[in-house]
């Protein structure tokens, strides 16, 4: 991470972008407060298929897991005698 104050990046602008596309966190501040970070675009996807697929058979697991309870009729007639 790099901290540069506001005249020095405008002065190096270019170089800072360098910089950030290579991975770096700049920081720019106003007065020794930091006012800018930048950070570079995530180019990769955050999921990959991989993941998705093994989330998916998760919840399939976790759907086959479940039991039945009783049927809506059954809890109403159920909630009327209490």
């Amino acid at each position: 991470m790099q901290s540069i104050g506001i005249a020095e990046a405008k002065n190096n602008f270019s170089a800072l972008i360098d910089l950030v596309e290579k991975g770096e966190e700049v920081r720019i501040t106003r007065h020794g407060k930091e006012v800018v970070r930048m950070l570079p675009v995530r180019r990769k996807p955050v999921i990959t298929d991989e993941q998705i697929a093994r989330e998916l058979g998760q919840i399939d697991a976790l759907h086959a897991s479940i039991q039945p309870g009783l049927p809506l009729r059954a809890l109403r007639e159920e909630g009327r005698q209490s």
